[in-house]
């Protein structure tokens, strides 16, 4: 009997560790499921939209970008000791095309001569014939030495001038003035 008794504690030992395995097994199972594949798992997303209603997967269709034709603008020119800056806008002053000494490929000390302004001009004029840009306002800003031929480059690479404004900011004597340049 004593013999018995030790296979029957022995099966209920088996019956015990049986019963616990396949809890562990589980537990195994489910930790391998956790690194899904990310496919599978955005497949999970697009199913619960369906589910919900909401488009899945359709991409956005880009508008095509409408050109206005705007035949009369404003042409802002910044000429300072370092750089020369046009712009060139509609009436509202929203900017059709810019252009500076430093994008057309001059550094240092060249940025601000005539001969770069009057090339920062021609990029300009360039970029906004898709405008259809033809006689402008201009409104001069700064005393640097592109002022005049960049003025006289917007009338040879085909703009109309109609009008020529100085908007240099002037002090009515506010702040101290910075002290004057050794040329």
């Amino acid at each position: 009997m004593t013999e018995d008794n030790k296979k029957t504690e022995e099966k209920k030992e088996e019956k015990i560790v049986e019963e616990q395995k396949p809890e562990t097994q589980e537990k195994n199972e489910s930790a391998e499921e956790k690194p899904k594949d990310p496919l599978a798992e955005l497949d999970d997303v697009a199913d619960d939209k369906k589910k919900k209603g909401q488009k899945v997967g359709t991409p956005k269709k880009k508008k095509k970008k409408v050109i206005r034709q705007i035949s009369h603008g404003r042409a802002y020119i910044q000429a300072t000791y370092n750089n020369t800056i046009v712009s060139l806008t509609d009436l509202n002053g929203n900017i059709l095309t810019w252009s500076s000494a430093g994008q057309n490929g001059f550094k240092g000390p060249k940025k601000a001569t005539p001969y770069a302004a009057s090339i920062i001009v021609k990029d300009a004029v360039d970029k906004s014939k898709a405008y259809g840009l033809k006689n402008v306002n201009v409104f001069v800003k700064g005393v640097g030495s592109g002022r005049e031929s960049a003025i006289r480059a917007l009338n040879t690479y085909g703009l109309t001038i109609l009008s020529i404004k100085d908007v240099t900011p002037i002090p009515h004597n506010g702040c101290r003035k910075r002290k004057p340049r050794r040329i």
